[in-house]
């Protein structure tokens, strides 16, 4: 089973499906943080890169005992240049503390974080180029301007890679 609110996402999903030939996929078009797994009925929550209390919350609800919830969410260190934590960030004792209070154990608590150096301010600026527009309607870029015009000349990519066992 597999959810997301973008429909030209599950049509993706649902066409790299057939193309592998899975027989035992489903993709509905929904929203991971206001669904209830639980019409469902699955073994197995996983949830990448968009992570909220309410979707921690929704796993622990649908999941029964033994079951595992696996993520990856944005780590707080992500774009830390840019002095804004995404919504969707999670540092360590935020996700214990969370799934702990769903009913889950956690057995794998991990972060992966890359900064990458830039010789230039081009460079930098290259690098954050999708993200602009984004970033523009969030405040990060000017906060992001502000770090390279005083210097900076890094981008950190980081993310929270948990499992998970319902008690």
């Amino acid at each position: 089973m597999g959810i997301d609110r973008s429909a030209p996402a599950i049509a993706e999903a649902e066409r790299r499906s057939a193309a592998v030939r899975l027989t035992n996929t489903t993709f509905v078009v929904a929203d991971a943080e206001a669904t209830e797994y639980d019409r469902w009925a699955p073994d197995l929550v996983v949830a990448h890169l968009c992570m909220s209390d309410a979707i921690i919350a929704r796993a622990g609800r649908a999941l029964g005992p033994g079951h595992a919830f696996a993520f990856v969410a944005f780590h707080t260190d992500q774009w830390s240049e840019t002095g804004r934590p995404s919504r969707f960030a999670y540092d360590e004792d935020r996700a214990r503390g969370a799934l702990g209070e769903a009913g889950f154990m956690v057995e794998h608590l991990e972060v992966e974080r890359e900064v990458t150096s830039f010789g230039s301010l081009e460079e930098a600026l290259a690098a954050v180029i999708g993200l602009e527009e984004r970033w523009r309607t969030d405040g990060r870029w000017v906060r992001y301007l502000r770090f390279l015009e005083q210097g900076g000349r890094t981008l950190t990519r980081s993310h929270l890679i948990v499992k998970a066992r319902r008690a």
